[in-house]
């Protein structure tokens, strides 16, 4: 029990827009629009207090995560027997935003109650509800109707398949994402016999994705950024800089990495570390965003 951890997510764009209603009599409706509510202004009030709960949320609800607020925006209509609260949160960060959304709504319309609950002792908060959210990866990039294939290679002179943790690893996120791996193999850390494996599982084997583990580094025998761009046929800067973003920010030395992805023909090749927490990591950056790439090569439409 406890708080979800979300500190291998990326930050991504978060909205969420939530609903309170407020039922009353006629007449407190009335002094409401006459401007005789006894404890003023509730529009103001409630608009105020419902900015500031979205900021406290994480205070109040146990196992919410104290998250950055880049905007609140907060509508109060006045109707006929009821005063609405609609509330809209956005925040570019690791989870969605709705239990914000929620509290400001509910503490606009608890105000509301606490400012006319004198003169009118019908007042009841009616419903409080999120009528829309959106933003995170999942929404944006969904993998495509086919069974999209891939290929893992792992590049280690030591390393045997039997020994190998990293390539498993990839072999079983692949396939949680939805992939068909149809190849995985380690081998030697030689340009020539990479850039062959390489090729091959985009001419001939033709995957959609080959994702490489090894060999990334600054040692001499760290030669597979040097093979994989020897067969690329356009760079994908964004991907290698996303993973070693993402990296850096939970190991100093991810700065190091040389790492290289693009694309030949229609496979996607991504260099990824060698150790298991590295390729973790790169795995939780790169996907599922990187699905929307499979789409651009079959001259889809961009979402």
């Amino acid at each position: 029990m406890g708080m979800i951890d979300v500190s291998n997510k990326p930050d991504t764009l978060r909205a969420a827009i939530a609903e309170a209603n407020v039922t009353m009599s006629k007449q407190t409706i009335r002094l409401i629009k006459e401007g005789k509510s006894p404890k003023g202004n509730i529009v103001d009030a409630a608009s105020l207090s419902a900015t500031m709960a979205a900021k406290r949320t994480s205070d109040l609800i146990p196992y919410c995560h104290p998250i950055p607020i880049d905007d609140v925006k907060v509508s109060v209509t006045i109707g006929t027997e009821s005063v609405k609260v609609i509330t809209q949160v956005k925040s570019i960060w690791k989870t969605g935003v709705e239990m914000e959304a929620l509290t400001s709504a509910a503490v606009a319309a608890l105000t509301i109650y606490d400012m006319l609950k004198s003169v009118d002792d019908s007042i009841s908060i009616e419903s409080i509800r999120v009528i829309k959210k959106e933003g995170g990866l999942k929404q944006m990039y969904q993998i495509q109707d086919r069974k999209l294939r891939a290929g893992v290679l792992v590049t280690s002179d030591s390393r045997r398949k039997r020994q190998d943790r990293s390539g498993k690893l990839l072999v079983d996120r692949l396939k949680k994402e939805g992939f068909d791996v149809t190849y995985y193999k380690v081998v030697p850390d030689s340009v020539g016999t990479i850039k062959t494996e390489l090729t091959m599982l985009c001419d001939e084997l033709k995957v959609d994705l080959v994702l490489t583990s090894g060999g990334t580094g600054i040692g001499s025998r760290d030669v597979t950024p040097d093979a994989t761009s020897n067969i690329l046929e356009k760079n994908l800067l964004g991907v290698a800089e996303i993973l070693r973003a993402h990296g850096q920010r939970r190991t100093p030395s991810s700065m190091l990495s040389r790492g290289v992805a693009g694309v030949r023909s229609k496979t996607i090749i991504v260099n990824l570390p060698g150790n298991v927490k590295g390729v973790s990591e790169s795995l939780d950056s790169l996907f599922p965003g990187i699905n929307h790439a499979f789409e651009v090569l079959e001259n889809h439409k961009h979402s």
